[in-house]
């Protein structure tokens, strides 16, 4: 076999390879002489049917099983001979397929990068740290309590935070327009579910009133046919109700799965809850700020086979997420591109600095990992035994613990500053940089 490979472009190959004619002769007698032993032929007994019309009848598509696997196969031959590593399948050019001749191709395809990771010692990292207070934990009651808000009927005028049941048909140019009326539906007054100017419309309204509120949809309205437009809402208050806190009882304390502890031990399991946030919270956003800088020191090509790979998975998670009846090929891949490259060069580096550094999942860390998240069930044993007979999840734990590993060895060469912060500040999401 023939192998010559010329180098395109940065990662793009084209492998010309001739592969002996004897070869696929091999081959082509091989499947006609399994086909001679099954074939059913009137006229011919099971096993006897002469050779000759054997190859008149199967003769053209045995040879191009044959022509098929021995292109198959000599292609991962030659890039294990000429020692390729391809980032996808490739693309065959036929160049020579005569029967009794030498088979020639052309195969086209795109190389891993080759590149050692570099520039720890430019990267900065600032490590927050901090405690959960005690009005952290009180605040976070509060925030318990209200996402438990009962509203009963109030005999008094509507107030923001009232819950009102309504009533309403909108017009735009005197017609009732698609979608701008309802019957029965509730509103929390200050939620920020209508548009400006509905819910302040309603401060102050009683159940059985009726107002018109004239408003104007925002000209960044998502329906382009109403955006901009001057609108008049005849709205119906049916009811009026004010919202009602639960009180910290045992009642309230089961829904959370506490039992028998009383106020101390709920707030005991609750601190635990954001102890185990605040330390997710302070490792995630380390962990950005070293893949941000391993991003901006190591500037890789991307194969476009990943990325195209790494698109098609983005588009059907989107799909799964949102749902509709769209196919994921349906969704532009501009929407996908920039993530699809981030994610793509990000595994490759965190493949090339496990591969540098020799790194192994530390199995020790793997245990903890596993306890860590078990801690939030109530059968953490049985949460812990689950992984360990799992294999798929246990490995998918391991591959999150390798990559703190690599966290982990660029901070020891990084410039590392920490910061003391509130809870508040420490588990505050990092806000996406604004376009301009």
């Amino acid at each position: 076999m023939q192998v010559s490979v010329e180098n395109t472009s940065a990662l793009e190959r084209r492998m010309s390879i001739t592969v002996p004619a004897e070869r696929i002769e091999t081959q082509v007698n091989k499947r006609l002489q399994q086909t001679a032993q099954k074939a059913k032929i009137a006229g011919f007994r099971p096993g006897k049917v002469p050779m000759s019309e054997i190859k008149r009848r199967f003769g053209a598509d045995a040879r191009q099983e044959a022509v098929g696997d021995v292109i198959q196969s000599s292609f991962y031959e030659a890039v294990v001979e000429q020692k390729l590593n391809p980032a996808g399948a490739p693309s065959i050019e036929p160049k020579s397929m005569e029967a009794g001749k030498d088979l020639e191709y052309v195969a086209i395809f795109e190389v891993f990068p080759e590149f050692t990771v570099a520039g720890f010692d430019g990267i900065t990292v600032e490590r927050l740290s901090a405690d959960v207070a005690d009005a952290d934990l009180d605040k976070m009651l509060e925030v318990l309590r209200k996402q438990n808000t009962r509203f009963e009927v109030a005999d008094r005028a509507a107030q923001n935070e009232d819950q009102l049941n309504i009533d309403f048909v909108g017009k735009v140019d005197g017609e009732v327009f698609a979608g701008g009326s309802a019957k029965g539906t509730q509103l929390v007054l200050g939620s920020g579910r209508m548009i400006p100017g509905f819910e302040d419309g309603l401060v102050g309204a009683k159940a059985g009133e009726e107002r018109v509120l004239n408003l104007t949809f925002p000209e960044d309205y998502q329906n382009l046919d109403l955006a901009g437009k001057t609108a008049e809402f005849t709205v119906t208050v049916n009811t009026v109700s004010e919202p009602k806190l639960p009180e910290l009882t045992e009642e309230f304390f089961a829904q959370f799965g506490i039992k028998e502890t009383g106020l101390e031990g709920f707030r005991t399991e609750v601190r635990k809850n954001m102890e185990r946030e605040l330390r997710q919270a302070i490792k995630s956003k380390v962990k950005n700020q070293v893949m941000d800088g391993l991003l901006a020191t190591n500037p890789i090509e991307v194969p476009k086979a990943l990325l195209s790979n790494e698109v098609d998975r983005l588009r059907v998670q989107a799909v799964q997420q949102f749902g509709g009846n769209i196919k994921p090929d349906q969704l532009p891949a501009e929407l996908f591109e920039e993530q699809a490259k981030r994610r793509v060069v990000l595994g490759l580096i965190v493949a090339e600095v496990v591969k540098q550094f020799d790194l192994k999942p530390d199995e020790a860390r793997v245990r903890e990992m596993i306890q860590e998240m078990a801690s939030a069930y109530q059968e953490p044993e049985q949460v812990v035994s689950w992984y360990y007979k799992n294999e798929q999840q246990l490995n998918e734990v391991r591959s999150v613990v390798l990559e703190e590993q690599v966290v982990d060895t660029v901070l020891q060469k990084a410039s590392v500053t920490d910061k003391s912060v509130s809870y508040e500040e420490a588990v505050k999401p990092v806000e996406a940089p604004q376009a301009d």
